[in-house]
């Protein structure tokens, strides 16, 4: 799997996955100036263009995002809305859980809440 990490995603649990799993495939809106400081549609545009998976906390703007891309483009990227409330290393733990385990058909719904 491909991940992108939203602008205002913790670093927290970035740092903790990646100490799990030091493979693990992120990368963050901020290191993307093609992205960083752009609106929601347009990180979803390109995580939708290059293959990645998008964690976010916004769970408030994102599902209007998605609307957006799949009026403009039929297909979106799946997200996974982690509410920022969550334990850090509850959301470890099932990060890397999808990163391991899913099959691309677990990603057909387009989004996936934590906790599972």
């Amino acid at each position: 799997m491909k991940w992108l990490a939203g602008e205002n995603f913790d670093n927290d649990i970035l740092r903790g996955v990646l100490r799990r799993s030091s493979g693990f495939d992120v990368l963050r809106v901020q290191d993307l100036p093609a992205i960083y400081r752009k609106g929601d549609p347009e990180m979803l545009l390109w995580a939708t263009a290059n293959g990645r998976i998008l964690l976010t906390h916004d769970l408030s703007t994102m599902i209007p995002a998605l609307r957006i891309q799949l009026e403009r483009a039929a297909v979106c990227t799946p997200i996974v809305l982690v509410p920022d409330s969550l334990p850090i290393a509850l959301v470890i733990e099932e990060i890397l859980l999808l990163d391991g385990c899913s099959l691309d058909s677990d990603w057909a719904a387009g989004v996936v809440y934590l906790p599972l």
